[in-house]
């Protein structure tokens, strides 16, 4: 609006620079040609002549727009129809404007004069000029027209560009809307397309075709790990149960210390799966539909309650600070199983007789440990699948606990983030106020 307004003040400019400047030109040409004929009469007959031509055109039009006045050098009026010189106007410059003060009629009292002054032998200063009373009311209206337009045009420029403003964010507002959805899980939203075949719709129809590809992958990717899951689950669960047969049809103790780490190690091979699936599951965002309202900080009490004897055996103080706070929308059975990662993670890691802190403040819940912590490059990297710190490999796991509460905090529109707890580590995450 102030680029094209801005152009249509510099139209409107040029018009009335071009409309009045001609006037006005127009006027002075007029008065121009009034002195020269006036010179040459004087030239040819002196001064009997000159003021003879005066009078007889004064009498010819004697309420005319056009004025004249003949003084001796002291300004004193000799001939024409104003009674003095016009006040505080010195004959030096050629050109003079001033307002008609003397009596020439009420209607043209107080009207602008424009005037050219031409000095004669002997001393004699000759006014010639033109009541521009008319003039200046043309002027005025031109420039009253021209700030009408500029006003009317700033009022549809405002308008159109409110309008055009609306249409061009609402299609902004529609691909930020698909977009959220997709970050949030639902890979199978895509951009709404017009039909008008604009810049809009064929970028529309790029980013669907893009997350068609990238649907079409994800979906690869997820079946093949979900099918090796599956396929491999199943193996697993047979060649444990046959382990656990064996293990009590077996007297010595050595075979049966080995079946024991056997039936261990298949244990851990199936809780890996079963966590691979349920990440995946979660990550679908099938899980969406069982959303309810879940009160954060009982869930807290109850994970809290149910990890108290693990830290008791390593002699660690859990400090907790649960503050009331709003229901949460979501999936009970996930949520339960982010925080209980976070607080199982935070005990395994603090060493003997460490502290650890679990705090609720609205709807931000807060894991602190004085433990080793995680380096600050590798924050972004723990959350991923299977990834482990190399000083952790030699511990219990399978590097799926915080990418399983990632993919719940996704799940249910919150920000996770790690930090430095000085020493250890701190796990914050901020739920939005309505999740889901």
């Amino acid at each position: 609006m102030a680029l094209f307004g801005t152009s249509v003040l510099l139209l409107l400019g040029f018009i009335h620079w071009s409309t009045a400047g001609y006037m006005v030109r127009q006027t002075d040409a007029a008065i121009e040609a009034e002195v020269v004929g006036l010179a040459e009469r004087y030239d040819r007959t002196g001064l009997p002549g000159l003021t003879a031509l005066i009078s007889e055109r004064m009498a010819r039009e004697p309420n005319g727009p056009v004025i004249y006045l003949l003084a001796d050098r002291r300004l004193h009026p000799l001939l024409g129809n104003l009674s003095r010189w016009p006040q505080g106007e010195e004959p030096r410059a050629s050109w003079l404007s001033f307002r008609l003060e003397e009596d020439r009629g009420a209607a043209k009292k107080g009207h602008v004069a424009r005037a050219r002054l031409f000095k004669l032998e002997g001393g004699l200063n000759l006014l010639v000029g033109r009541d521009v009373h008319e003039l200046e009311k043309i002027q005025q209206l031109i420039v009253s027209t021209l700030a009408w337009g500029l006003a009317l045009t700033a009022v549809l420029a405002l308008v159109g560009g409110a309008l055009l403003s609306r249409g061009f964010l609402r299609r902004v507002e529609s691909i930020n809307d698909t977009c959220r959805e997709i970050i949030t899980g639902d890979l199978s939203r895509r951009i709404p397309v017009s039909g008008a075949q604009d810049d809009f719709d064929q970028l529309a129809g790029n980013l669907n075709d893009m997350l068609d590809r990238i649907e079409a992958l994800m979906a690869g990717v997820r079946q093949v790990s979900d099918n090796i899951a599956h396929d491999l689950r199943t193996p697993l669960a047979r060649l444990r149960n046959l382990l656990e047969t064996l293990r009590g049809q077996t007297q010595e103790e050595h075979n049966r210390e080995l079946l024991e780490r056997a039936v261990s190690e298949a244990d851990g091979l199936l809780t890996t799966f079963k966590a691979l699936l349920r990440i995946g599951q979660v990550e679908s965002g099938s899980r969406r539909a069982g959303f309810q309202e879940v009160d954060p900080a009982e869930l807290l009490r109850d994970v809290i309650e149910f990890y108290e004897p693990l830290a008791d055996e390593k002699e660690q103080h859990i400090e907790t600070h649960l503050l009331s706070a709003p229901k949460l929308r979501g999936d009970r059975d996930l949520l339960f199983q982010a925080f209980a990662n976070l607080l199982d993670n935070a005990i395994k890691y603090t060493p003997p007789q460490g502290r650890i802190w679990v705090a609720l403040s609205g709807t931000r819940v807060i894991v602190a440990d004085n433990g080793p912590g995680i380096p600050p490059e590798a924050r972004d990297k723990v959350l991923q699948r299977f990834y482990r710190l190399e000083e952790s490999r030699s511990t219990p796991g399978n590097g799926l606990g915080l990418a399983l509460v990632a993919a719940v905090a996704q799940l249910h529109n919150a920000r996770i983030r790690l930090e430095d707890n000085e020493p250890g580590l701190r796990v914050i995450l901020n739920f939005p106020e309505t999740s889901g």
